[in-house]
């Protein structure tokens, strides 16, 4: 049995014959099942290093690229009574087709003659424009000929007084030679009466100097009494002068104040013109949103004030309306901690509602029924719901999107991010961290690129 004697023991039948032996014989499937398990083994291995991509999933709803381009409400601009409608829901309308039209429902736009009426009030008021400019130019020319007449009448005032002060000295100089002459006729006269008195000049002699004495002295009183008459007449000529003056000048502002006065009345009218040339403005427009038209081409979703009647307020929704050519886009919501890994151009992978598929998260490339974006835009403030909107658009590169798309239908999707080994995604996850902002070897080359970029110099402080 253990091979320590030379003997040999024939006893291989004996054991066949033996039930407990072959119960205890290893099956052939124990062998298979080992190497099974080593097979799974070396596959599991193989799997653990594989690329795995990253994403981050998250729901979203089908919308427009463009705001023009999305679900509008056309709204009244002014107040009204619809009185008929020209379209009916699901109808297709091309841009400035009518689509309701109101009635007049305020009181003081009832008159049908309104914009004439008030054009009328704006050629009056325009009349009476033209006539406050001519008064003005009346005015202006009455206070022109008043300064000429000042003008003139002070200018011959002027001349009055230089000859009265011409007169003045000659009746100066006058006086003057009265005073010499009567100095004269004095002292002749004395000598005269001393010599008559001693009996050497005759009488008549005497009374000859006695009478050019008294001759003299007449003549000083008289050219006294023309100097002061001239003085007299020279103060009145400058009295004159300055009464003469105050009264043009008067007469002159009155008319000037007149004029301001005409000039402010014309403003008035100007101001009361341009009043009612917006007021006509006004009204020749309001009459053109009696009638609601479509603003683009598009198809009426729904009628939102139904009815022929109905009282609409001013700003109030009347229709809406889908564009009917718009470039489709999805709008979706991810978490505050997920946006800093997503960034404009980033590839997202889509399942929309009712397009079957089947997704392989992590090997995206052998995923069937999903369709290609890249994101636009992400929203820089928080949605209502806590999280952050991102725009994504179809991927020029990949499939395109299908055409029964509609605005406003589900989608998922599925950000792509970095590519890892599938081991180091599953030791991710088992220790709930998120995933990575920087791709495998992307540090690195980031380090070369700046060390690559120009540097400043550094200046020195001295």
């Amino acid at each position: 049995m253990l091979g320590i004697s030379e003997n040999i023991v024939q006893c291989q039948r004996d054991l066949e014959a033996l039930k407990a032996p072959t119960l205890n014989r290893l099956v052939r499937w124990h062998f298979m099942a080992r190497r099974l398990l080593l097979a799974l083994m070396i596959v599991f291995l193989i799997i653990l290093f594989l690329p795995w991509q990253q994403n981050i999933q998250a729901t979203g709803r089908v919308t427009t690229l463009r705001p023009e381009h999305r679900p509008q409400t056309v709204h009244a601009t002014i107040p009204g009574r619809i009185e008929h409608w020209y379209v009916m829901e699901g109808q297709y309308v091309r841009a400035g087709d009518t689509i309701v039209r109101l009635s007049e429902v305020k009181a003081e736009y009832f008159d049908p003659d309104l914009v004439q009426r008030v054009s009328n009030q704006v050629q009056a008021k325009e009349s009476a424009i033209v006539s406050y400019q001519n008064k003005i130019a009346a005015l202006e020319a009455q206070i022109a000929a008043m300064q000429r007449e000042r003008d003139n009448k002070l200018q011959q005032i002027t001349n009055k007084i230089r000859q009265t002060e011409f007169k003045v000295e000659a009746d100066r100089a006058a006086l003057e030679q009265a005073k010499v002459d009567i100095q004269i006729a004095r002292r002749q006269f004395d000598g005269v009466k001393n010599l008559y008195d001693r009996g050497l000049k005759s009488l008549t002699e005497f009374e000859e100097k006695r009478a050019k004495l008294q001759e003299s002295e007449a003549k000083l009183v008289g050219a006294e009494n023309k100097l002061a008459v001239t003085q007299n007449d020279l103060d009145i000529l400058r009295t004159e002068l300055s009464l003469t003056r105050n009264e043009y000048d008067n007469k002159i502002a009155k008319a000037e104040s007149e004029k301001f006065s005409t000039q402010s009345e014309m403003f008035d009218a100007q101001a009361a013109v341009n009043k009612l040339r917006i007021e006509r403005e006004n009204y020749s427009r309001r009459t053109a949103f009696y009638y609601i038209v479509a603003p683009q081409d598009g198809y009426v979703v729904q009628a939102i004030t139904p009815g022929v009647g109905e009282i609409i307020k001013e700003g109030d929704p009347v229709v809406s309306i889908l564009p009917a050519d718009y470039q489709l886009a999805v709008e979706m919501y991810i978490r505050p901690m997920d946006v800093p890994l997503i960034k404009p151009g980033n590839q997202v992978r889509f399942l929309f509602d009712g397009w079957p598929a089947f997704f392989f998260s992590g090997w995206p490339n052998i995923s069937v029924g999903t369709f290609a974006g890249r994101v636009v835009a992400i929203d820089r403030n928080i949605s209502e719901n806590g999280r952050f909107r991102v725009l994504v658009k179809p991927d020029p590169e990949e499939q395109s999107w299908p055409s029964a798309l509609q605005v406003g239908g589900g989608a998922k999707g599925i950000a792509l991010l970095n590519v890892v080994p599938v081991w180091y995604e599953l030791w991710r996850v088992l220790n709930g961290f998120p995933p990575d902002l920087y791709a495998w070897g992307e540090k690195d080359k980031e380090k070369k690129d700046e060390e690559l970029l120009p540097k400043a110099p550094i200046k020195k402080v001295k």
